[in-house]
């Protein structure tokens, strides 16, 4: 016979089990984008939380089945952001700057994925190509270009035949640089590409060079 506390108890242990694995993942992001993949350590994840490695295998399988998951919870921040992106009732040029601008603040306020990414890099990528939730994850941004560019063009606003995919790695790769190589940039040029007061400047000239790119006349190929 099922009473009526057992429904109770069983959502009850669902929360605490969500909210566990919430905590663990919270940590493992740090400690992974601290130490990297091989240097992070399981034991000093569960330190760090309240929990026992011993159930962190048990959420997870393993260290590996845990970075992959951390990877998989940061790129869907991205994709949530992006997919929330409202931009239809924009002109094609303002549209396009605000798609620039959400990439340019998103990667400054997640230091933690460009260190994530980083090292993912260092891997080949194994991590991803080995996710299925990662592998088949689309990119909205992806599919927002790909219509503002469309309107782009039949506004006769954009010249360049760009494709969207090539525009997505430009604003991404400026945004990227500017956190990831922000200490080594500085150190080279006594410049620091993150500071507060030239935060619109970068922000601003990310917008301009897009906009420049897609609306410069090209010469006859």
């Amino acid at each position: 016979m099922t009473t009526v506390e057992e429904p109770a108890r069983r959502e009850g242990r669902t929360r605490d089990a969500a909210r566990t694995k919430a905590e663990i993942l919270e940590v493992a992001t740090a400690e992974f984008a601290r130490a990297g993949y091989t240097g992070a350590r399981v034991d000093e994840i569960a330190a760090r939380t309240r929990t026992t490695k011993r159930m962190i295998y048990y959420y997870f399988g393993g260290k590996e089945q845990l970075f992959t998951a951390v990877l998989e919870r940061s790129y869907a921040v991205i994709r949530q952001a992006e997919g929330d992106l409202d931009v239809e009732h924009l002109d094609p040029v303002a549209a396009i700057r605000r798609l620039a601008e959400l990439t340019f603040d998103h990667h400054e306020a997640h230091p933690d994925f460009i260190r994530l990414v980083s090292i993912e890099n260092i891997h080949d990528a194994e991590h991803i190509t080995a996710s299925e939730t990662l592998s088949s994850l689309n990119s909205p941004a992806i599919d927002v270009i790909r219509r503002i560019l469309e309107a782009g063009r039949a506004q006769g606003l954009f010249t360049a035949d760009v494709d969207a995919v090539d525009l997505h790695a430009m604003i991404s790769s400026f945004s990227f640089f500017r956190v990831s190589n922000r200490h080594t940039f500085g150190a080279l040029f006594g410049r620091d590409l993150t500071a507060e007061d030239r935060r619109e400047h970068y922000r601003t000239m990310l917008g301009d060079m897009v906009i420049a790119y897609l609306t410069a006349e090209r010469p006859a190929q």
